[in-house]
């Protein structure tokens, strides 16, 4: 099977881009996959969502854009079995400056993690909540875009500019980049919710998961214990989700490798 990296990304906050990234990651080395996490927020929510602390650590994905650290100096194993990361700190709010003034800035991620592709299953990387230098060099790196959506009627909109981002990028550069939505943050009693995913199948037919992550307080406590949902309540309701998604997930690469 082809080695896969997705980005998960949408510029909308909140919509569970990281618990989505470090649970799928979790649920796929939970099935034996070796998967590696890049954290690509300078707001480190991935990197202390599993346990550590951002300010202490030296190579990170800013001195991995950089040129400043060997890649595989930056990866650090975590708790759970088989799943690795390249953290954050907020140094990496500097390098979307720095980045700029380079050629080819926009794939310096690509040719960054180049070195690790053979060691991994899946590459997961974390994007922040903009559509700036960071999101663009992972939609850049990646083979598919994982789009977090929450089944409400406001979150659709910031569907718009992130498509016109990916259309960009799939011109310029990584014509096989491919999208899929997963609905996020789901509350099945709300109508209005029913309502938005419903129109999300309508809009995007063929382009979601169906797996649907139902909102829970759970991911909250599971991120300040450090752990993924998946180790800190693994027979919850919202581990199961994710494991439904990396089946889902293991399905696609499998057919596209």
């Amino acid at each position: 099977m082809m080695v896969k990296m997705y980005a998960v990304a949408n510029h909308k906050g909140g919509v569970g881009k990281t618990t989505t990234c470090l649970s799928l990651g979790a649920a796929l080395a939970e099935m034996g996959k070796r998967v590696l996490l890049v954290d690509l927020d300078p707001q480190a929510g991935l990197t202390g969502a599993l346990g550590f602390r951002p300010e202490e650590l030296s190579s990170t994905t800013y001195t991995l854009l950089l040129d400043e650290a060997d890649p595989k100096s930056a990866v650090l194993p975590t708790k759970v079995s088989g799943l690795f990361l390249i953290p954050a700190n907020l140094d990496l709010a500097g390098a979307e400056a720095e980045l700029l003034g380079e050629i080819g800035w926009d794939r310096t991620l690509r040719t960054a993690l180049s070195p690790l592709r053979e060691e991994y299953d899946f590459i997961l990387l974390d994007c922040p909540p903009s559509l700036g230098v960071l999101t663009v060099n992972a939609l850049m790196a990646a083979e598919r875009a994982i789009v977090p959506v929450q089944t409400e009627y406001l979150a659709l909109r910031s569907l718009k500019h992130l498509g016109e981002v990916i259309t960009k990028v799939q011109r310029r550069g990584n014509p096989g980049l491919k999208v899929k939505i997963l609905r996020t943050m789901h509350q099945s009693r709300s109508r209005h919710a029913q309502e938005a995913s419903m129109e999300l199948e309508r809009l995007f037919p063929g382009r979601l998961y169906r797996t649907v992550i139902t909102r829970t307080v759970r991911f909250a406590e599971a991120a300040r214990a450090g752990l993924p949902i998946t180790l800190y309540l693994p027979q919850s309701p919202a581990a199961q989700q994710y494991r439904e998604l990396a089946k889902e997930v293991l399905r696609d690469a499998q057919e596209e490798g």
